[in-house]
């Protein structure tokens, strides 16, 4: 390291930072996807969105990769930190040093690259598909045993990574999502999916009309009386009938019958 001059140090301190952002960044992307958009879009035949669904089918070894190169690009700039910072100023200067590599830390791979990833997760999370799974592959062994450990750590908590269960929905998660789907759902298309929901409170009152409350139109009647009761028909769909309701002949849109007599 005493031999690289200072220009070379700060230049491979700048691209560690970049590598910590993209790593950060990376990990919120990855993990805010919204995994049914993700679904579909990988049985369409996104390529990317394939890679990033295979990668999150095992999220411990992709958090493990994740935090190997964070927290190995983190130390090795805070080392080169305290290199530069005793070229330039002495030992009295790496407390300066740490504190503005945490700042710079802080603000620039850790609350914007994360803010941006939370706010646009598939513009980072489908190109960081494409660097971490042949990343994965060639580092297998080293995130292998860091997940051996941290698995082995999780079961004396008797928390157990095989039985994840996330992508699973409750009803009540199901009413929320289409609540909130806002224009991508018209409101009457949500009205119905709440009201198939709903389908197993509904009651015989909510869905069936008694006999005696059944509006329609009887044939039998006299041409005055026909048009009376177009007019004063409540629904477009009218049923039609002779003599009694048990005799229906079918239904007619009661608001053009109107106008054609008009």
């Amino acid at each position: 390291m005493d031999e690289l001059p200072v220009g070379g140090l700060f230049a491979a301190l700048f691209v560690l930072i970049i590598l910590s952002a993209f790593f950060s960044g990376s990990e919120t992307a990855l993990m805010t996807l919204n995994r049914y958009r993700l679904r579909h879009l990988a049985d369409e035949g996104h390529k990317a969105a394939q890679l990033a669904e295979r990668l999150l089918k095992r999220p411990e070894r992709l958090i493990g990769l994740i935090l190997l190169g964070n927290n190995f690009v983190n130390i090795l700039a805070s080392s080169l930190a305290t290199i530069l910072a005793i070229r330039l100023g002495g030992e009295g200067a790496i407390p300066l040093a740490a504190g503005l590599l945490t700042l710079v830390i802080l603000i620039f791979s850790e609350v914007a690259p994360k803010t941006l990833a939370a706010l646009h997760p598939e513009k980072l999370a489908f190109p960081a598909a494409w660097i971490y799974t042949p990343l994965l592959k060639i580092s297998y062994p080293l995130v292998w045993l860091v997940n051996l450990f941290a698995n082995a750590l999780l079961r004396l908590l008797k928390v157990y990574p095989e039985d994840d269960n996330n992508d699973t929905v409750t009803r009540e998660e199901l009413r929320t999502i289409v609540n909130e789907a806002g224009a991508l759902i018209p409101k009457k298309h949500r009205k119905m999916l709440l009201g198939i929901l709903d389908l197993e409170k509904a009651t015989v009152e909510d869905i069936m009309i008694p006999r005696q409350e059944i509006d329609g139109i009887d044939l039998d009647e006299s041409l005055d009386e026909l048009l009376e009761d177009l007019r004063q028909m409540p629904y477009t769909q009218a049923l039609v009938y002779r003599g009694s309701i048990d005799h229906v002949v079918g239904f007619i849109h009661a608001r053009q019958v109107m106008q054609a007599l008009m």
